[in-house]
């Protein structure tokens, strides 16, 4: 027997709220079960590091296990888009890369778009990187550097995790912002072993995954990508005392599937911000070459937007095709 009209509306309206509804009523307990955090890059690089330190954190104020999971692959797409097809109810998160602000002009074709599939979250920091060479390179400078690179074109590798990430992005901006010509070698794995032997000379490596290395004087830094120097290395000029203008520098942030509810995604910003601010934890983010910073979800999301139109005008000078 068929439903009366206004019958068949009422109980269709129903069904439209139902999952609004539960996530509702979950998000006054959230969360409920173990939280997962996605990175979308190999365990040891620098965003996996942060993870690390924020996931323990993050679980003694919730009350929940917080975990950490590599989904590595295309740049990190691959984790990213694994986060926007999970259920939008705060137990699925992804760490942030700043490349991820590329991958619109990275891969135009896919059905996946960051800036609208992904809601922002909060900030952690800013994630300066840093321009290392091995010690078979006779530079010793930046100036002195570009010379080399300008009388050598072609013959210089230059590693990174994976077309499009945020380092191989601020290698891109160095390419395109002095002229010298370096042969991009994207790794699978970390390529700090093919930078430590010589397969690769140069890299632009996050803080915290170069400098044991530096320390230890097995590999050499020439500068820093931001526009000022880091307190955690005050020895090491920053890339715009020689390259006026040039600031590479990422940014690692929370992000969760669109369509997550307000309510969850401000008790996040409010857990994480509490995080970043407690002096110990901000103590270890900077050993590690981090600078805390604090955004709400809209500043991070005018970040966000503006880092895309940014990175895609690199992606469009040095011509970069993703895989």
């Amino acid at each position: 027997m068929e439903l009366p009209r206004r019958r068949f509306l009422q109980l269709a309206a129903s069904a439209a709220t139902l999952p609004v509804q539960i996530y509702s009523a979950s998000a006054a307990d959230y969360p409920v079960r173990p939280v997962r955090i996605i990175v979308g890059i190999p365990p040891g690089l620098a965003p996996d590091v942060a993870a690390r330190l924020i996931g323990p954190a993050l679980s003694e104020r919730f009350g929940q296990p917080v975990i950490v999971e590599n989904r590595p692959g295309a740049g990190g797409l691959i984790g990213a888009q694994a986060v926007s097809s999970a259920a939008p109810d705060g137990h699925t998160l992804l760490l942030v890369l700043s490349g991820y602000a590329a991958s619109a002009a990275l891969y135009p074709s896919t059905t996946f778009n960051f800036v609208n599939d992904i809601a922002p979250v909060a900030l952690i920091g800013n994630t300066p990187y840093l321009l290392i060479l091995n010690q078979s390179l006779p530079a010793k400078t930046v100036p002195e550097f570009i010379a080399y690179a300008k009388a050598n074109p072609g013959k210089i590798n230059m590693a990174s995790p994976g077309i499009g990430t945020a380092p191989h992005l601020a290698g891109e901006l160095f390419k395109m912002m002095t002229g010298v010509d370096l042969v991009h070698v994207p790794y699978r794995e970390s390529y700090m072993t093919g930078l430590l032997g010589g397969q690769v000379q140069v890299a632009f490596p996050a803080v915290a995954q170069a400098i044991g290395y530096i320390n230890e004087g097995k590999l050499r830094a020439l500068a820093v990508t931001e526009t000022k120097r880091l307190d955690v290395l005050p020895e090491i000029p920053a890339m715009n005392e020689f390259v006026p203008g040039y600031d590479g520098s990422g940014w690692l942030a929370v992000g969760a599937p669109k369509g997550t509810p307000s309510d969850i995604i401000d008790r996040l910003n409010t857990e994480i911000k509490a995080v970043v601010a407690d002096p110990k934890f901000r103590a270890r983010l900077v050993s590690v070459g981090i600078e805390p910073v604090q955004m709400t979800p809209a500043q991070l999301g005018k970040l966000i937007e503006g880092a895309t139109e940014k990175w895609a005008k690199v992606v469009k000078f040095a011509g970069v095709k993703a895989e």
